[in-house]
């Protein structure tokens, strides 16, 4: 048999999706039905993330100093902090911004610190922000190695609860993804195997001519790529104005709650849909034709 051109397989393909229009149309609709779930998953994940690292974010650590420490001391555990790792930002507080702090704080009361203003019982202190949460025990003890520290202040426990949020979060997500895709995949393979069935006649008839399994499976795979192709673009296109919308809703109204721009995330489900719809629709394609292709 003469060889064909690409021009050749692509029209065979596109005819044939012509010619099993509502096939097509079932085959597309199925698909970007399981894209546009599998993407508002993956968003929200992605928004519960965000969340979490401002809560995160909100952790600090509180470096107390001696009472007795002189400023050159000062002066030198900001110098060994500035060398630590995993610190995003240090802020000093002196005692007499400490007692200023307090006095205002409690402004009925501010008698109470004038009496003790030339005692000022209060120590500096360092405020630390730092980056990761899984390495901040390491960090508390870095800090506690430090000479003139008296004591040091942290909520490693928040840090380990939000590690634990974060890891359950991933966990459920891979799995729901995973259990939808091998879902997505068994609806995508029985509906083109119906619009394969409903060809039989045309590749049993190619099959007694001669043609060979590259040129009768050609067509059909090419068929599942343009519906993986059309699925994964109205899927963008119907998650971008979902994911608007309810972007435009929370920040209006639940300002406390952080939504990232669809903007942060385009890239990503452009070539997770395309990725995702291109495979399905080959795949169902592929183990929809296994049984014509035995000899």
């Amino acid at each position: 048999m003469r060889r064909y051109s690409v021009t050749y397989f692509l029209s065979q393909s596109l005819k044939g999706l012509w010619r099993n229009g509502l096939m097509t149309l079932a085959a597309v609709t199925v698909l970007l039905s399981c894209l546009v779930l599998m993407g508002s998953f993956a968003s929200l994940v992605y928004n519960v993330n965000v969340n979490i690292e401002e809560v995160a974010k909100l952790n600090e650590i509180i470096v107390i100093v001696d009472y007795g420490a002189s400023d050159e001391e000062v002066a030198e555990i900001a110098k060994q902090l500035d060398s630590l790792p995993n610190i995003s930002s240090i802020e000093y507080v002196s005692k007499e911004e400490g007692l200023e702090s307090e006095s205002q704080r409690y402004e009925e009361y501010s008698y109470i610190f004038e009496e003790i203003a030339d005692e000022n019982p209060l120590p500096d202190v360092f405020k630390i922000t730092y980056e990761d949460n899984s390495r901040v025990a390491n960090l508390v003890y870095q800090l506690n190695q430090i000479d003139h520290v008296r004591k040091v202040n942290n909520r490693t426990d928040i840090a380990n609860d939000i590690e634990s949020i974060k890891s359950g979060v991933s966990f459920i997500f891979i799995w729901f993804l995973a259990i939808l895709f091998v879902i997505s995949i068994f609806i995508i393979i029985n509906t083109i195997k119906i619009g394969v069935e409903s060809r039989s006649r045309e590749i049993t008839a190619m099959r007694y001519i001669g043609a060979t399994n590259f040129f009768m499976m050609t067509p059909f795979i090419l068929e599942g790529v343009f519906i993986g192709l059309i699925s994964a673009v109205i899927a963008f296109l119907v998650q971008n104005g979902l994911y608007t919308y309810i972007y435009n809703m929370m920040s209006n109204n639940y300002k406390m709650i952080a939504i990232a721009p669809f903007v942060s995330i385009e890239r990503f489900v452009v070539l997770g849909f395309l990725g995702i719809g291109v495979f399905a629709g080959m795949l169902g394609s592929a183990i929809s034709l296994r049984r014509y292709m035995k000899v």
